[in-house]
């Protein structure tokens, strides 16, 4: 979704802070493309440098008392800048009235007029997070979503080969199912990604045998959580003599989902392998490199320094002549 309209807009915020129309409701499907929302006091003085047209204007408290200070063909002239650059919409915060000329112009132009009563930052914040969400790329992803000592783990594979037992377990064992089967994953502005369950699935999972349970119900509302930023993939597959599995750890595999790249863990599975234990240690593990720790690197050092503290030793020992 690359765009939405102001009707799309409201719809979204309609529990969160209501507005009022003041101008026709033709006018509510301008589009709208991008989260960022801009107050024009400058542009209605006549500067327009910077001015960026595509963004919500928000008329405040300052920007309205400026409009005072003009007289009335003034005033007209200030606000025809914003329906000339066409702007998306504009919102009149703090429960101010929008002024007549305003609502008269935008109206000819199809522009969106919204009048509400929270104040212009907390507008600024609600609006654009709300556009934000709707307009972060997203994709589904088959694969199990859990929360295991506050990192998300996200395990892949084909299908069959055990990833919802291996959640399973996990909740078992005390952690948190986000999503079984499909994954729905957001990518934010920050670049993080996020991943949550389908709202038909919601936290349901098929089991080989014996079919759909209610995990909430099973486990109760501490085995849950809605959504969890995606921190590590941990790709199922199965054991093949032919492939050369990482070892030592010195390596550290990336894949990329939405253009982000996250630590990939590529776990072989034999009968017996305690999948649930590694899947805690890989979690651990990940927690202690974000803390500065890597434990294979360390032990990596510490050999190299001690074959060269041998070398220096033997050196020294050939030197000698008595």
């Amino acid at each position: 979704m690359s765009s939405l309209t102001v009707r799309q807009i409201l719809g979204k915020l309609a529990d969160e802070m209501p507005f009022d129309i003041a101008t026709s409701g033709d006018a509510l499907d301008s589009i709208v493309g991008t989260g960022e929302l801009s107050k024009p006091g400058l542009f209605l003085a006549g500067f327009e440098q910077g001015f960026v047209a595509e963004r919500i204007q928000i008329l405040g408290e300052a920007e309205l008392a400026f409009l005072e200070t003009l007289d009335s063909d003034g005033k007209r002239r200030a606000l025809a800048r914003l329906v000339v650059a066409g702007v998306p919409c504009v919102i009149v915060t703090d429960g101010r009235e929008p002024p007549s000329e305003l609502v008269d112009l935008c109206n000819d132009a199809g522009i969106p007029v919204l009048r509400t009563g929270s104040g212009s930052n907390q507008v600024v914040r609600q609006v654009g997070s709300a556009i934000d969400r709707a307009l972060s790329p997203r994709i589904s992803v088959h694969g199990t979503l859990v929360d295991v000592y506050g990192m998300g783990l996200l395990f892949t594979g084909s299908s069959g080969i055990g990833k919802s037992e291996c959640g399973l377990d996990l909740v078992e064992h005390g952690h948190r199912l986000v999503a079984d089967d499909v994954v729905t994953v957001t990518r934010t502005p920050q670049d993080v990604l996020i991943g949550a369950g389908s709202d038909l699935l919601r936290h349901n999972m098929e089991i080989r045998g014996i079919g759909i349970i209610d995990v909430q119900a099973v486990f109760g509302i501490r085995a849950i959580r809605q959504q969890k930023r995606i921190e590590v993939e941990v790709q199922l597959v199965h054991w093949s003599d032919l492939d050369d599995y990482e070892r030592l750890g010195l390596d550290e595999k990336t894949t990329e989902i939405l253009g982000v790249e996250i630590p990939i863990v590529t776990l072989p599975l034999v009968p017996g392998k305690n999948i649930t234990v590694i899947a805690e240690v890989i979690a651990l593990n990940q927690l202690l490199k974000l803390h500065g720790t890597h434990p294979a690197r360390q032990l990596d050092k510490r050999l190299r320094d001690l074959a060269s503290q041998k070398a220096r030793a033997g050196k020294i020992l050939r030197s000698e002549t008595e």
